[in-house]
């Protein structure tokens, strides 16, 4: 018999959920552990995964024997779990953000890479097969223009209007639109933002901008803007447009694992919907690496790296400008 892949998760809340649900779902998967600090969420997982409960990640991951761990956390938990990882070199998958600021990721990048340690991060869009169409549509005609979009609301949970524990709503969400550019477009060479401050007074550097703006050059010669803001009610829009030459090529995420793909071209306008679910792609992706299959990890902690160092550059680029930009 095929040995089963031991994994444990760090975190239980709504992204660990879609992670836990996707590997209780593949057969040569045991969850043999979970961590929270929030003792009745942990429980519930771990009964519903015939797991053993933990409320320090750390200790899951010094104690466990384990083939990888996921690490599902809130931006500022980030680092002495990791760090527990490399030590043990134990794989792991983190989610975005790496942390909720640069150091503590640049820090993390050095340990994972002097330890030759595998690693992926939950940039789930690179696993979309809508994502993978656009790359080939743009291989022959680089994109000119980029424009994104998260106009959203602001999450329920008390850490995340705080920009020191969050990083911010480019570093927390729109991370995601900045990998999207990054891998469809190519490098930042240079970014601008400007914000609407959340408060007047007092404080307002800690405070999560209500709204942003912020311009992008690319390697390329390509230009582009990406729009955040959490002042709505709920989701209105988040997704990536491009334009390069004789094509308009829209991608839009309503939800994970709902998807929409628009392409204007000269031939007319088609439009695709896609119910995959890139997270699950993600997770068999990095356990097949783990168990040696393939190598199929779309992002790891250093391509990671490299998209946290422009989200977290367009929040300290607002941060240091002010809201005119002055």
């Amino acid at each position: 018999m095929t040995r089963r892949t031991r994994v444990g998760c760090v975190g239980t809340g709504f992204i660990a959920g879609k992670h836990l649900s996707a590997l209780a779902g593949f057969d040569d998967v045991d969850v043999v552990a979970v961590a929270d600090n929030v003792e009745e969420r942990v429980a519930a997982a771990a009964s519903a995964h015939d797991a053993r409960a933990y409320t320090d990640g750390v200790d899951l991951v010094e104690s466990e024997d384990l083939d990888a761990v996921w690490f599902c956390v809130p931006p500022f938990a980030h680092g002495a779990l990791e760090e527990a990882a490399v030590r043990r070199g134990l794989p792991f998958l983190v989610e975005k953000p790496l942390a909720h600021d640069y150091a503590t990721a640049e820090r993390i990048a050095g340990l994972v890479d002097g330890a030759g340690l595998l690693t992926a991060a939950g940039y789930h869009w690179r696993h979309l097969d809508l994502v993978h169409r656009v790359q080939q549509l743009v291989s022959d005609r680089p994109p000119l223009l980029l424009t994104g979009s998260w106009l959203d609301s602001t999450p329920p949970v008390p850490w995340w209007a705080h920009r020191g524990r969050s990083g911010g709503q480019q570093v927390e969400q729109t991370t995601h639109l900045f990998d999207l550019a990054r891998l469809l477009v190519g490098e930042v060479s240079d970014l601008s933002t400007v914000h609407v401050p959340a408060v007047a007074g007092d404080g307002p550097e800690d405070r999560v901008p209500l709204a942003s703006a912020v311009s992008l050059r690319f390697d390329s010669g390509a230009v582009g803007s990406v729009v955040s803001a959490r002042v709505l009610p709920a989701r209105h829009r988040v997704g990536v447009q491009l334009v390069g030459e004789g094509y308009v090529v829209d991608l839009v995420e309503r939800a994970i694992g709902d998807h929409e793909l628009t392409v204007t071209s000269e031939t007319g306008t088609v439009s695709e919907r896609s119910h995959q679910d890139p997270i699950a792609a993600e997770d068999r992706a990095f356990l097949d690496a783990v168990a040696g299959r393939s190598d199929g990890v779309r992002c790891s902690y250093a391509e990671a790296l490299r998209t946290h160092a422009v989200a977290w550059a367009a929040e300290r680029s607002g941060a240091s400008r002010g809201a005119t930009g002055a």
